[in-house]
């Protein structure tokens, strides 16, 4: 291996290390290996940034604002609503769900399609009474496998169809993905309707409920107030009213200090506050019935003034909080927004709320204005579930933001217009008839996925250009001897959704598309099946919850643990392999 090979490998091992690691951001990783590769010479410094202006990223990013418009004018919903029912049996119920998921995930963001399916799956769980935990993993999965249908549903699929343009002189084209995808989009929800769900551990409803369902416990803070009945009481005097209230008081804090325990014995002093658990509702209740006042908010408006909502909210892992507090946020005095409390996964935890550190995935509770709340949303970037009014819905819009997609879609595959240049009509169009905002546009743009894309394309790029894709190639070939090319392509796409796992998917993409392009010269068959198997293994992320967005935000609210995932998912990728291969191997012969 010569030095570029050896920086490169070393640079690429440090990047993988820290993705997996998940405490640095990802795009900041991305961007500082860039950096590196720049200051030692193995990236030109007049084509560091060629990646931000790659056709694979422009795509993405209008993707992500059709997506955003779509949602805005209630085609997701309007789809959704009209079809779902409480009433029809669990089987029935997730494999309605499951393929109204992947439909619209072939079409619009995945992430975006799942949190609005989200919220209808838990409002029919609820109404049926039965759990949501083996509703929202298989809408999750279903989700996934949606997006391998076309080349907009998913970013791998984008990122593969680009490098086969750029090294092989075309890319796919918009449907290339489907007969594929298609099968085994078919055959996974087949297989997480009839079997999948049943592999999910049961669990009693409230076990799930206190790990974030809508309607789940929270850890909230009450301040008492100068007037309050509660002065003078103790903590465990207060505990007849909690139980009346479905609350629990799990202890006091004092001048910014928490009290040992649960404080029972303490009296309740002007100024302390009460550190609760329950549900939103209950916590509400218990609020005014103790005459106590939302931590943070005005004592005199109280949390069941008219002026002020309650939303639940999940924090996604591109939110702007993730990692940071309230207090370092300051919310409540840029937005005018309380956090009144936080679910993790039904966890405790002895940190003031404000003060507490955000992780991916958890639930908070936002109290505030009505539109202050829904603005506040926005700019924190977390997902509102139990008011779904905050997202500015313009139903009669929808038809009509339907067409202009499809219309766009038609000029692409017709060849009139570039993919590029049609979604960025499209994007026009929906600011023109004020579908999506201004603001929105921008918004809509997850920057770190477009900044880890953009930064990592020229790393890929010199991997493939100093020979470091051959040798990764030379070397899978040697292992696998003289295997027949099937089983070479099968290794291939375990070895890709094994990464994906673990890494994000885009960047898994990246490296195994010239991977597989130099495996298919080497064997000199027709490379096209081995970079569609790049496409399908690296979309397919199923045994963690970190592996893809969607399995992130559904671990509070299914209650799911780590270990859960791997359940349905390890299954559900065999499938995938087996059906897979023959699949590509049917519809681009080698």
């Amino acid at each position: 291996m010569n030095y570029d090979q050896i920086f490169l490998f070393c640079l690429l091992a440090v990047v993988f290390g820290l993705l997996v690691w998940g405490r640095l951001r990802y795009d900041l990783v991305a961007f500082a290996a860039l950096v590196v590769a720049v200051a030692g010479g193995v990236v030109p410094a007049h084509e560091a940034f060629a990646g931000f202006g790659h056709e694979a990223v422009i795509i993405i990013a209008l993707v992500l604002i059709v997506s955003r418009a779509m949602t805005n004018a209630g085609a997701v919903e309007l789809v959704a609503r009209f079809v779902l029912s409480s009433t029809r049996a669990l089987p029935t119920h997730i494999g309605l769900i499951s393929v109204i998921g992947a439909a619209l995930s072939a079409v619009i963001n995945n992430v975006a399609a799942l949190v609005m399916l989200m919220s209808l799956d838990i409002e029919a769980a609820r109404k049926a009474k039965r759990s949501v935990a083996r509703t929202l993993m298989p809408l999750s999965f279903a989700t996934i496998l949606g997006g391998m249908i076309t080349l907009i549903g998913t970013p791998p699929n984008i990122v593969v169809a680009q490098f086969r343009g750029r090294a092989l002189g075309e890319p796919f084209g918009m449907f290339d993905f489907s007969p594929v995808g298609l099968v085994c989009a078919v055959l996974g929800i087949a297989f997480v309707t009839l079997i999948g769900w049943r592999l999910i551990p049961q669990r009693d409803d409230r076990e799930v409920a206190g790990k974030g369902v809508g309607g789940g416990l929270f850890v909230a803070e009450a301040g008492v107030r100068n007037e309050s009945r509660s002065i003078g009481q103790t903590v465990a005097d207060l505990y007849p009213l909690a139980d009346a209230h479905d609350v629990t008081v799990l202890g006091l804090v004092r001048r910014g200090r928490r009290l040992r325990g649960f404080a029972a014995g303490e009296e309740i002093h002007k100024s302390d506050h009460l550190v609760l658990e329950g549900d939103p509702a209950s916590i509400e209740a218990f609020i005014g019935a103790a005459e106590l006042s939302p931590a943070g908010a005005d004592a005199h408006d109280g949390l069941t003034g008219q002026s002020l909502s309650l939303v639940e909210a999940i924090v996604p892992s591109n939110a702007r909080m993730v990692g940071r507090t309230a207090l370092d946020l300051r919310l409540l005095y840029r937005r005018g927004v309380t956090l009144l409390g936080v679910s993790r996964q039904g966890r405790r935890f002895r940190e003031r709320v404000r003060k507490l550190p955000i992780r991916p995935g958890d639930l908070i509770l936002l109290l505030g204005p009505e539109n202050r709340v829904r603005d506040a949303a926005e700019w924190l970037g977390v997902l509102p579930l139990a008011e779904r009014r905050h997202t500015v819905i313009q139903r009669s819009k929808a038809l009509f933001t339907i067409g202009v997609f499809a219309a766009s879609v038609a000029l692409a595959v017709a060849g009139v217009l570039p993919l590029a240049v049609a979604l960025a009509g499209t994007v026009a169009v929906y600011a023109l008839f004020n579908v999506i905002g201004p603001s929105e546009v921008y918004e809509s743009v997850e920057w770190p996925v477009i900044v880890l894309l953009g930064s990592l394309i020229p790393l890929g790029l010199a991997l493939e250009e100093t020979g470091g894709t051959q040798l990764i190639a030379e070397g899978i070939l040697s292992l696998t001897g003289t295997l027949p090319v099937w089983a070479i392509l099968a290794i291939l796409m375990m070895v890709t959704m094994t990464l994906s796992d673990f890494l994000n998917n885009v960047a898994t993409a990246l490296i195994a598309a010239p991977v597989g392009l130099d495996i298919a010269r080497a064997l000199d068959v027709n490379p096209d099946p081995f970079l569609m198997g790049v496409a399908v293994a690296a979309s397919c992320a199923f045994l963690t919850p970190i592996g893809h967005k969607n399995n992130t935000i559904i671990m509070g609210p299914g209650g799911y643990r780590f270990g859960d995932y791997w359940r349905m998912g390890l299954p559900l990728e065999i499938l995938i392999v087996a059906v897979g291969v023959p699949a590509v191997l049917t519809f681009w012969p080698l």
